[in-house]
């Protein structure tokens, strides 16, 4: 199952890359787009939880490694609850 990464950056100006371990990721985010803290921590969710579905069906087992990153995201995205329109810019997938 062919994992990637997809870069983004906070609305701190942090650049982070986030791991998922399928490409389905790129059925639920576009680079170049600019979404909302909150709609981006749904749909990253979204796609973690279809790659580890997809884990899942494949190996017979999860990817704890998409949990934690999935954990990751929530946690940071928390921060910025109380910026002013806060966005997450998804900036590139990296195969």
């Amino acid at each position: 199952m062919p994992e990637m990464l997809f870069r983004v950056r906070w609305p701190d100006g942090e650049v982070e890359n986030c791991f998922s371990p399928s490409t389905i990721v790129r059925e639920h985010l576009s680079v170049d787009e600019a979404y909302p803290v909150a709609v981006f921590a749904e749909l990253s969710q979204a796609a973690l939880e279809a790659a580890n579905d997809r884990v899942r069906a494949r190996f017979g087992m999860g990817c704890a490694q998409a949990q934690v990153q999935l954990a990751a995201i929530k946690a940071k995205a928390v921060r910025f609850a109380d910026w002013p329109d806060p966005h997450v810019h998804v900036l590139a997938f990296i195969p």
